[in-house]
């Protein structure tokens, strides 16, 4: 998984976007109360959240291994993990979250396992899919319990009105997508190939795609994705580990704000951590500054907490759930793309 001189450049230009975003937002509410509040951290619930960041990332990998069983490939769980490490460092290196890392992702998971890459592109794609179900149970679940317990204010609304949005128009989006995914076949293949031929007359080393090979490889995806739907207990597991994936994230949120000095509903966690990661799908890797912003904005109002140690808690928080991922998904990508080229060089 080679990346050329201008994906670099492009990376390089995203992440300085994004320090720029994050150091407009630090500044407006205040670097000295962000300082302030970080110095004043419980090391030792610093550490805890570092290592919840690293269970969630072991629990979400299990479900990728569960969902690659089922389309007949098998990896060892230390392997999955350092494939869905590898996977988390796609996106958050690249734009718009998943949906841009989801082919360098697809791409590993092809070059490791030896599987074909569109059974790659639907293991990640099914994990991803399959994410999404229990945030937003979680997410309901927490905005239930805390209006019932709390006062609520204007914003708090507004946040579970956007969950309830959330809750209905994706579901329904990906009910519809399914229902059509011949028809969406047919429209990526005739995006697809003229882009494709086009970019293959400019660049010499890229061969432009024929329409009946696209069209293949996206019915071999549409066919791996209905294996995994039609294997209800390995769905079931998938999710599970999905599941707590999701609980562990919340945790490292409420133990970044229990660091600060703060013990927050728990509940109050369980809706901020999916709607903020929404904020991932900005045009910057990994939504950074972006998915910081909507932090704050969401743990203000819903803790009553300070903005400075909002931001403060938005730093641990994503610092184990962001800049951890970073560092060990690319060490793990290198680590699985050595042994590939190695397993290339003896064939």
């Amino acid at each position: 998984m080679d990346v050329d001189f201008g994906d670099a450049r492009s990376i390089l230009v995203g992440f300085g976007a994004g320090a720029v975003v994050l150091l407009a937002l630090y500044s407006v509410v205040g670097l000295d109360d962000v300082a302030s509040a970080l110095s004043r951290a419980d090391p030792w619930l610093v550490a805890a959240v570092g290592v919840v960041a690293i269970c969630w990332l072991f629990a979400w990998s299990l479900a990728l291994r569960t969902v690659l069983s089922v389309i007949a490939v098998e990896v060892s769980v230390w392997r999955s993990f350092l494939l869905f490490a590898g996977a988390t460092f796609a996106n958050n290196i690249t734009p718009f979250g998943q949906a841009g890392g989801e082919p360098f992702s697809a791409l590993l998971v092809s070059r490791t396992t030896g599987t074909e890459y569109e059974n790659g592109l639907a293991a990640v794609a099914s994990v991803d899919t399959l994410n999404f179900v229990p945030s937003i149970s979680f997410a309901l679940l927490g905005v239930g319990y805390y209006t019932t317990q709390f006062a609520v204010g204007d914003r708090v609304e507004l946040a579970a009105a956007a969950l309830l949005v959330l809750a209905l128009a994706v579901p329904l989006a990906a009910y519809l997508g399914w229902r059509n995914r011949h028809r969406v076949a047919g429209a990526v293949a005739g995006v697809a190939v003229p882009v494709g031929r086009a970019v293959g007359r400019v660049v010499p080393r890229v061969d432009p795609p024929d329409e009946d090979g696209v069209r293949r490889r996206i019915e071999g995806f549409f066919e791996a994705l209905e294996r995994v739907a039609g294997d209800h207990h390995q769905l079931a597991l998938a999710l599970s580990f999905s599941a707590l994936g999701w609980l562990l994230l919340s945790v490292s949120l409420w133990l970044s704000l229990l660091a600060l000095g703060h013990a927050v509903p728990f509940a109050a966690a369980l809706f901020i951590v999916p709607l903020g990661s929404v904020a991932g799908v900005t045009p910057l890797p990994g939504g950074l500054g972006g998915v910081e912003a909507a932090l704050i904005l969401l743990i203000v109002p819903i803790t009553g907490v300070d903005a400075g140690t909002a931001a403060a808690a938005a730093v641990l928080h994503r610092g184990a759930t962001y800049i951890l991922p970073v560092l060990l998904g690319g060490s793990a990508t290198a680590m699985l793309e050595a042994d590939n080229v190695h397993g290339s060089a003896s064939d």
